[in-house]
């Protein structure tokens, strides 16, 4: 199994950036394929990002292209978001999410601790 803790967040202006971290415990993280879900108020969970376990594979939802950016180190463990050019659009809860298993780019079996919240105003 994989524990994840997020970090980063906050509040940011339209049109700013912000950076999510997430840092992983457990054994074989590069096993894992991992990415960053989001849910905005009144509205389901969507994947807007996933990447493979060896990061030669990547994934971004449509309203997020050219605008996010996943990465992943695995020698430490970590996986990156960086958000650019934000928008009201983009406030939701951001959650790290790992999975070893079938499913790509969308289901997920471990889940970040701890919410990230963003506000874009």
């Amino acid at each position: 199994q994989v524990q994840l803790v997020e970090s980063g967040g906050g509040s940011v202006q339209a049109g700013g950036s912000l950076s999510l971290s997430c840092a992983a415990s457990g054994q074989a993280f590069s096993s894992y394929r991992v990415g960053w879900v989001r849910q905005a108020p009144g509205k389901e969970r969507e994947v807007v990002a996933s990447m493979s376990g060896s990061g030669g594979t990547k994934y971004y939802e449509d309203s997020v292209k050219g605008r996010f950016t996943i990465s992943r180190d695995n020698a430490k463990s970590t996986v990156t978001l960086q958000m650019n050019n934000l928008g009201l659009e983009d406030t939701a809860v951001y959650y790290c999410a790992a999975s070893a298993g079938s499913g790509w780019p969308r289901n997920y079996d471990f889940w970040g601790r701890g919410p990230q919240v963003i506000f874009s105003s």
